[in-house]
């Protein structure tokens, strides 16, 4: 599956970048979110998927937890669409060199505008990424009232 959503013809059908003048009506509407993330695009993360590699490459092809998987790049925005994947990489690759393969190889981030990201990406004005220690997945939240 991962090949058929990552090649032609469905990839450049319905898989592109929103141009640089798009909305965001979902930041544009909201008062709460407006003045802060008026430039942004949309979120970029990278995304492991289970898969069976031949024997000499599972060593490489296991992720953080043990699984074998597949490392990928996806830009989703705030409508929640994909706008790009970036496939190909062994479930070892780190977010950070997938996001600098993808600038090198084909993505394009317009000047002035940036992504929502974790911690595992480099510093950059393309990315914005949430201060070291600051609780922003929903199992840390559920803690949050715990004392």
């Amino acid at each position: 599956m991962l090949i058929f959503f990552s090649s032609a013809p469905f990839y450049t059908q319905y898989i592109h970048l929103p141009p640089i003048s798009a909305p965001t009506p979902e930041i544009l509407n909201s008062p709460k979110y407006f003045p802060f993330f008026k430039d942004a695009l949309g979120a970029i993360d990278g995304i492991h998927i289970n898969c069976s590699a031949m024997a000499a490459m599972c060593e490489v092809a296991h992720d953080p937890k043990g699984s074998v998987t597949q490392n990928c790049l996806a830009i989703c925005g705030f409508d929640m669409l994909f706008y790009y994947i970036f496939s190909g990489w062994d479930g070892s690759a780190a977010d950070s060199t997938m996001f600098y393969d993808a600038c090198i190889t084909n993505l394009q981030i317009p000047a002035g505008k940036y992504y929502l990201t974790d911690a595992g990406f480099p510093t950059c004005d393309a990315l914005v990424i949430p201060k070291w220690g600051v609780r922003y997945h929903l199992v840390e939240w559920g803690r949050a009232a715990q004392r």
